[in-house]
């Protein structure tokens, strides 16, 4: 796959786009061992997003509680907070997480994401939680239950990732990025 850093890439290489089809060398695509601790480091990272966020929501809204009436007002705050979080740190490249297991994200040609790719990224890749999510809720499961399906699910849609040709997450395949291993970027 195509890098617009210059140590991944050379001169030439950085003006070629690649076809979506092609498939990149495996030693550009991050193996799902690596993705999947990525991910893991980005939940815990975003539970200090969650704290601040939560704090900011339940003292400015005066909320005594968390079973308080805005609750669902309080869990679409988060959503718009974590998507502007995510966009922005995708649109320059990598969030503190992907800097840290060396992980980048791109479009299809190895250009910077897009602020409307980056989102619709952010919209499909949802597809981790609301499938067991969509699950649970009518049939009032325990929270073992729950666990058990919400990481049974995750597990499934990871390993799904092995039947894209570029191995993939297909929601990255859907949203038009790629994941690949790179150096943490350079400020600027």
């Amino acid at each position: 796959m195509v890098s617009s850093s210059p140590e991944a890439s050379g001169p030439d290489q950085s003006a070629s786009p690649v076809s979506p089809a092609t498939s990149a060398p495996p030693s550009t695509v991050p193996g799902l061992w690596p993705r999947m601790a990525c991910w893991l480091y980005e939940g815990m990272l975003l539970f200090a997003v969650v704290f601040v966020s939560g704090w900011l929501f339940s003292t400015l809204g005066q909320m005594r509680d968390a079973m308080d009436s805005r609750r669902h007002l309080f869990q679409a705050f988060l959503f718009v907070v974590f998507g502007v979080y995510f966009v922005w740190f995708w649109t320059k490249g990598q969030t503190l997480a992907m800097k840290t297991w060396n992980i980048r994200i791109v479009d299809v040609h190895g250009q910077p994401v897009s602020q409307r790719r980056a989102l619709a990224r952010y919209l499909l890749s949802w597809i981790w939680f609301l499938p067991p999510l969509a699950a649970i809720a009518p049939f009032r499961l325990s929270g073992g239950e729950s666990t058990v399906l919400i990481f049974g699910w995750v597990a499934v849609w990871a390993v799904l990732a092995r039947f894209h040709p570029d191995r993939q997450f297909w929601h990255d395949a859907w949203a038009g990025t790629r994941l690949i291993t790179s150096k943490p970027m350079s400020r600027r």
